[in-house]
């Protein structure tokens, strides 16, 4: 595929992944973060086995790419990390794969790898997008959170004999799973502040979606088709739309095109590329009460705004439910908190 013109981008400077983080993603991170003894503790577990295994695997089975192999990925990882400010350049390598995926792995020392018909599909600015979006999830510590979690999860795998334990452990599942499909969301946002770009992040998703096809494909229709999803069908098309979710780690192609054009509609990204955005210096102040404010304002907002059956009626509820306060602070004389 043809190469457009290499274009001049914005440094980030100092930029904080929270600039990028999905507020549900944030919230859960936020909270992670302040439990730095375990965090260190998984780590140094991990890079004694799992991870020592899980980088072997990789250096023996796929190609690092550097200034003379793969020296076209490599430089577009220059180029990505120097706009995001990557503090430390991670290695970057390329399987022997033909399904379009890359994967960001390791907690000590991350690694990303890009499948090889990822690398045959994408031309630089769409891979540039992708190598960005795996930059995200290395800035955002991802992989740290996320086996921190998946740990959670193998201890709750005792209650699983109880009866009532299978029925947790699903509720965890499902909980685990809303997380990562944000903390997509949140990397797609890397990937577009990266490559600065948005009808390139667009063109990554639509062409993810038809395993390439460029010329057959429309990005209006193809945004339109994303709102209808999202706000589409009665109460039975949400719950199988939910039941669909449920085990699935990413969202659905048109719904990350669609979620990322919202959050370049709502003004995030032009006030980030304008300098407007948290610096990493400050991370250590974030606080966990603020992030999870962020996140139920977002989840509000998104009830308040779908079209959606089961969505309105969740938001309706809601409203009910806190005009019903209402009613009875005043009629007791309470005040909330």
């Amino acid at each position: 595929m043809a190469n457009p013109p290499a274009r001049t981008r914005v440094i980030l400077t100092g930029i904080s992944s929270r600039t990028w983080e999905h507020p549900a993603d944030r919230g859960a991170l936020v909270a992670l973060r302040k439990l730095k003894g375990f965090d260190a503790l998984l780590k140094a577990m991990s890079g004694l086995v799992n991870e020592r295994a899980v980088r072997l695997a990789v250096l023996g089975d796929a190609v690092r790419a550097d200034e003379r192999q793969f020296a076209r990925v490599h430089r577009l990882l220059v180029d990505m990390a120097t706009v995001l400010d990557v503090p430390q350049l991670p290695e970057i390598y390329v399987a022997n794969n033909p399904l379009t995926n890359a994967v960001t792995i390791g907690m000590d020392k991350p690694l990303i790898v890009l499948n090889s018909g990822l690398v045959d599909l994408l031309n630089d600015d769409e891979l540039a997008f992708v190598i960005a979006h795996e930059l995200g999830h290395v800035l955002s510590g991802h992989a740290v959170y996320q086996t921190l979690l998946q740990r959670l999860l193998l201890l709750s795998m005792g209650f699983a004999s109880i009866p009532i334990g299978g029925l947790g452990l699903r509720v965890i599942v499902a909980a685990l799973m809303e997380w990562s499909r944000k903390a997509e969301l949140s990397a797609d946002r890397a990937g577009l502040l990266g490559v600065q770009d948005p009808a390139v992040a667009l063109r990554v998703h639509m062409q993810l979606a038809s395993g390439g096809h460029a010329g057959d494909l429309d990005p209006t229709s193809f945004l339109a088709q994303g709102a209808e999803y999202v706000n589409a069908g009665d109460l039975r098309d949400s719950v199988l739309k939910l039941l669909l979710l449920e085990s699935r780690s990413h969202p659905f192609a048109v719904v990350r095109a669609a979620e990322l054009r919202t959050w370049v509609d709502a003004g995030e990204y032009t006030r980030a590329l304008g300098g407007a955005y948290p610096r990493r210096v400050d991370d250590g102040s974030a606080t966990v009460s603020e992030a999870a404010k962020e996140a139920a304002r977002s989840y509000a907002e998104a009830f308040r705004q779908t079209q959606d059956t089961l969505g309105r009626l969740v938001h309706d509820a809601a409203g009910w439910l806190g005009s019903a306060k209402l009613w009875w602070d005043d009629r007791f004389n309470r005040t909330g908190d």
